[in-house]
């Protein structure tokens, strides 16, 4: 009887291990919200015809050391796409990089690429990230319209994010400022939802997409959008600051 509730207790044991183990990696997600990633501007409906990345920009993860925009994720193909119409932003030679993360994992290290070259390299020695993160990258030696890309290395999985910048540099001081948007003519049937920011003085709520300016209450206080964004479980005004501001 005692050898057959030990084997019971260590079957019981090695699933919640596994488990742990599958649902951790799934559990830590973010991506670069200004200047404006791919999936960012996606998000936002910037660009057109991007897939799923649409809804949950944070999601690119992917094995680490690749060097695509996509994570190596097929369903995020779209986002190592060069024929589609990525709006860059004009930056000068320092950058500040914002991250938001929808879950703070242990992390290693943060990289920045610009083609083969790794711009920056940041450890964070296995420590967890508040909910935003900032870097501020020297992009010296470079000009013109360039493709950075961003990566965030687990500390504790085999797993990284991955997030594609697009910029135009020397078009400007140090705080970025977005080219104008290109025209995007859609080829329907488009993927893409129609979404109208909810009015001012509404209850917040997830999955809505909000405009930069608009107002909302949450918890009985109110608070102003401060970067334009779709909310997602986790970005409750009071736990964002860097997307809500209180009144």
């Amino acid at each position: 009887m005692r050898k057959t509730i030990l084997s019971i207790v260590t079957a019981l044991a090695a699933v919640a291990s596994t488990l742990v183990v599958l649902t951790g990696p799934a559990q830590a997600h973010g991506y670069i919200s200004s200047p404006p990633s791919r999936q960012a501007n996606c998000a936002q409906g910037r660009v057109a015809n991007c897939g799923p990345i649409i809804y949950e920009p944070q999601s690119v993860e992917g094995a680490k050391g690749q060097r695509n925009c996509h994570g190596g994720l097929s369903q995020f193909a779209q986002l190592s796409d060069e024929s589609k119409p990525w709006p860059a932003t004009s930056v000068g030679q320092n950058v500040t990089f914002n991250w938001i993360l929808t879950a703070r994992h242990a992390t290693s290290t943060w990289e920045y690429y610009i083609g083969n070259t790794r711009v920056a390299v940041f450890n964070d020695g296995g420590r967890q990230p508040g909910a935003t993160v900032s870097h501020n990258v020297n992009l010296g030696g470079f000009s013109g319209r360039q493709r950075l890309l961003a990566i965030w290395n687990i500390a504790d999985t085999p797993m990284a994010f991955y997030s594609c910048v697009d910029l135009q540099i020397g078009g400007g001081g140090g705080n970025p400022q977005p080219t104008p948007t290109p025209t995007v003519t859609p080829r329907p049937p488009s993927p893409t939802p129609t979404v109208t920011p909810p009015p001012a003085g509404g209850t917040w709520r997830t999955g809505t997409y909000y405009a930069t300016g608009s107002t909302v209450t949450y918890g009985g206080a109110t608070y102003r959008c401060l970067q334009a964004h779709t909310s997602l479980a986790g970005w409750e005004p009071p736990n964002v600051p860097a997307l809500w501001s209180r009144v």
